[in-house]
């Protein structure tokens, strides 16, 4: 009795596992931070078009925009950054490049609303400075390695 061999007919398409790869641990610590940062930017937004109380609003400020301003450019920006968190899982090669333009982003957006709301300001804008740190560093890892 002759035995052949079936050759395997395993289709490889979209989602499936890359091959051996997996995710380094700054990548994946980056991404569950923009998958943090991305939401508590949508709440703060969510929160500035409702006008809420809990904003200081002062006059003498030269970034002066409405409420509603700040919460449409922070609802974007969490939007960006929650999109980008999951490319940057799904190992996507644009992530983490458009991750650290988006951290950037909201790194400024962020230090504009400070006269509004520092207790919150501040803790995100460390978030994203750590995101910025740690997508970066998988940029020169990969340069020393080459």
């Amino acid at each position: 009795m002759v035995m052949t061999s079936t050759p395997d007919k395993t289709q490889r398409g979209h989602g499936a596992p890359a091959e051996g790869r997996s995710l380094d641990s700054e990548s994946l610590a980056a991404a569950a931070i923009l998958m943090l940062s991305g939401p508590l930017s949508i709440l703060m937004g969510a929160s500035a078009i409702a006008n809420d109380s809990l904003f200081a609003l002062s006059s003498h400020y030269a970034y002066r925009f409405g409420l509603t301003a700040w919460g449409v450019i922070h609802i974007v920006v969490g939007a960006a950054l929650v999109v980008v968190g999951l490319g940057v899982v799904a190992d996507r090669k644009w992530a983490r490049s458009v991750g650290v333009v988006a951290a950037g982003i909201s790194l400024v957006t962020q230090f504009m609303f400070v006269p509004y709301y520092p207790a919150w300001a501040i803790p995100v804008m460390v978030l994203d400075l750590l995101i910025v740190l740690l997508l970066t560093r998988y940029f020169f890892k990969v340069r020393r390695t080459v």
